[in-house]
């Protein structure tokens, strides 16, 4: 598998791992580290954000036509609890594969499996051959 995140240096920064990814899915994991938390100890939101934009963005990628180029256009989090250790866990799905956008539907899961945040991006689609199909 190609080092998905070495492509990201800011993701590579704060930690953030693919574990498997394909075209139908990309499983990414970031460890709970002081240096990522807000007031409290919990991992900070924009750490979330990062770590799941990071992930969208790798599906978005893999869903990609021959040449073409992805940027994130919006993006949409519903925080639903706090981490405050362990390890998250994120799961990126494509929602729409279009010519010009790709929407991806991202959740986040503490260690216990619980739904941290869920995200929802829209990814743009920047030039390559239309109709030419996702990258291997």
């Amino acid at each position: 598998m190609p080092d998905y995140v070495a492509m990201m240096p800011f993701a590579q920064a704060i930690g953030v791992q693919v574990s498997s990814a394909g075209t139908g899915e990309v499983i990414g994991t970031l460890d709970w580290a002081p240096e990522r938390t807000t007031a409290g100890g919990a991992l900070h939101g924009g750490a979330l954000m990062a770590f799941a934009d990071s992930i969208g963005a790798v599906c978005a990628f893999l869903n990609l036509p021959s040449g073409a180029s992805t940027s994130t256009t919006s993006s949409n989090t519903v925080f639903l609890r706090g981490v405050r250790a362990g390890t998250v866990t994120a799961t990126a799905r494509p929602m729409h594969v279009g010519r010009s956008t790709i929407a991806v539907l991202t959740e986040l899961r503490d260690a216990d499996g619980r739904l941290v945040a869920q995200v929802t991006q829209t990814q743009a689609v920047l030039g390559g051959s239309a109709g030419a199909g996702p990258q291997p």
